[in-house]
């Protein structure tokens, strides 16, 4: 005598028991609920979740209808004014705060949000970022030091990971950027990274010969002093002493250079006059400073003598 399972009085399998064949399969989900799924999903996950993976989650194999419900929560949610936003970045879709709510989001989580990083570990960064992939000999071309303790540091951080080796001598690795560094800076790929031209340096000022405006005057140049300025009055000279040499002028070696005193000790002192000359014969008169002494050493002409 077979035995046929207990049932209920409304002729369902009795609670504990499963019907024959194995568990019923889940029917096709509707959108109320898929919607559910998909908020529930990218609340609670701690990186972006890409369509992909949001299809193996929610067993549906239907990509665009996944985008199509997610875009009505991110509209739902602006619309509502929702503290809550949902960001495409890094590739997928994750919900977040708003940047209004950001001070709050800091001061809770302070030292997990804190990501310092060198100047040496941004340069780094910034050039596997727009040259990637690239090797460690590569990157320091480019910066013209070494880079060790930066990539050590980047790839710690997961900013940057080995995505593969060039084909060389010696097989190096090559370094890109990871998803979270498109997480930390917000974009949704690669091509979302400003160009590099606007990093450039400014151009230079515009040259000193430029032309000027009609009626406008050019800046005097450098030393020159304006011809409506007046010019400042030029300071004496001191005098020169017997020797046409300036109490200042520096003196050559072996030279005793000028005499001490100055122009005020010179002044006070009396001029002397020559003394007259003595005779040199008796009776004979003296002759003035003016005379001349011959040239053999004789007396001059007196009448006596004559």
């Amino acid at each position: 005598m077979s035995q046929t399972p207990a049932q209920s009085p409304e002729g369902e399998p009795a609670p504990g028991l499963e019907p024959e064949g194995g568990p019923a399969k889940p029917g096709p989900v509707d959108d109320e609920q898929l919607r559910g799924q998909l908020e529930t999903l990218l609340f609670i996950t701690d990186h972006p979740l890409t369509l992909d993976d949001l299809r193996k989650l929610t067993k549906v194999k239907d990509a665009a209808r996944l985008s199509a419900i997610i875009a009505q929560l991110r509209g739902r949610l602006d619309e509502s004014g929702s503290s809550l936003q949902i960001l495409e970045i890094g590739g997928g879709f994750q919900m977040a705060t708003r940047p209004a709510h950001g001070e709050l989001v800091r001061k809770l989580f302070a030292e997990k949000l804190t990501m310092r990083l060198s100047t040496a570990a941004h340069e780094t960064l910034a050039i596997v970022a727009y040259k990637q992939p690239l090797t460690r000999a590569e990157i320091e071309d480019i910066r013209g030091v070494e880079v060790i303790a930066a990539l050590e540091t980047l790839l710690e951080k997961r900013l940057l990971k080995v995505v593969g080796r060039k084909e060389s001598v010696g097989r190096p690795l090559l370094y890109g950027t990871t998803a979270d560094f498109m997480r930390h800076f917000g974009l949704r790929s690669l091509e979302d990274m400003p160009p590099v031209e606007t990093f450039a340096p400014s151009e230079p000022q515009a040259s000193h010969d430029a032309a000027v405006p009609e009626g406008a005057q050019a800046p005097a140049a450098s030393g020159e002093i304006p011809a409506d300025l007046p010019a400042e009055p030029a300071e004496p000279c001191p005098p020169a002493d017997a020797g046409g040499r300036s109490p200042d002028s520096p003196s050559e070696p072996g030279d005793p250079g000028p005499s001490r005193g100055g122009p005020e000790a010179r002044a006070q002192s009396p001029v002397q006059a020559p003394e007259p000359r003595q005779p040199i014969w008796p009776g004979a008169e003296a002759p003035s400073a003016e005379a001349d002494v011959a040239e053999d050493g004789e007396p001059p002409s007196t009448p006596e003598n004559e």
